[in-house]
């Protein structure tokens, strides 16, 4: 069994919030994968059901960001289940956006959600990091994560959310390598397939037929001649 965690805060105000990255990809895998209803448990919000042969828990935990890991705790130990067994996906300002890379274990890098499951259940859990790009300066990091992503960022949004759920019975089984597959093929296609198929080159079009001096006379005692042989 898998305990697939997406980070974000609970509320209509940070539903579309770039920090909340992980709450959309859960929501577009229990959709797509037919997972039950959400239901409030272990400080959060779970769905069950399976991808492949992995029966999965998938969890939002509703203690906001820098709590998160007392709900991935509370339902770990319940499910009994290790660190090994929990992959977490979220927010990544040092990917490009729509970019999605897997993980096992290290550190938490600033990031408040991953430095509370570091305190609560250690540090060798899997990651999925969801590219969202850097505003630019650390100063700006705080309301560039909690600000909703713009209109002109949701294609590759969409793509990515696509190629997650595309990807989830690979990332469930351990496959972090066809899982990345799966979300190239939506976000990048053209590059992953190795080159553009060639256009069709046009029909050419068929050359001009020079006049045939014997279907047309040249004097009228010419074409009185073929009008009499015509009705002979």
């Amino acid at each position: 069994m898998k305990l697939i965690v997406g980070l974000g805060n609970p509320g209509a105000k940070y539903a579309s919030n770039r920090h909340n990255i992980g709450f959309m990809a859960l929501d577009r895998i229990a959709a797509d994968h037919g997972f039950g209803p959400w239901r409030t448990r272990f400080q959060g919000l779970t769905a069950e059901g399976q991808l492949g042969d992995t029966r999965v828990t998938l969890l939002k935990p509703q203690t906001f960001m820098n709590l998160s890991g007392q709900s991935v705790g509370e339902a770990m130990r319940y499910l009994k289940l290790t660190p090994e067994d929990v992959i977490v996906l979220h927010d990544e300002l040092d990917l490009a956006p729509g970019k999605a890379r897997v993980k096992q274990g290290g550190g938490h890098a600033g990031h408040n959600g991953l430095r509370s499951m570091h305190q609560h259940i250690g540090a060798e859990y899997g990651r999925v990091r969801l590219g969202i790009g850097h505003p630019g300066h650390k100063d700006r990091v705080a309301g560039y994560v909690l600000s909703d992503f713009a209109k002109a960022e949701q294609d590759w949004l969409d793509d990515l959310l696509r190629g997650i759920s595309d990807g989830a019975v690979a990332l469930a089984a351990g496959d972090g390598g066809r899982f990345q597959n799966a979300v190239a093929n939506r976000t990048a296609p053209a590059r992953n397939s190795g080159s553009e198929a060639p256009k069709p080159k046009p029909a050419p079009k068929p050359a001009a037929q020079a006049p045939d001096p014997a279907a047309r006379p040249d004097t009228l005692a010419d074409r009185l001649r073929a009008l009499t042989d015509r009705f002979r």
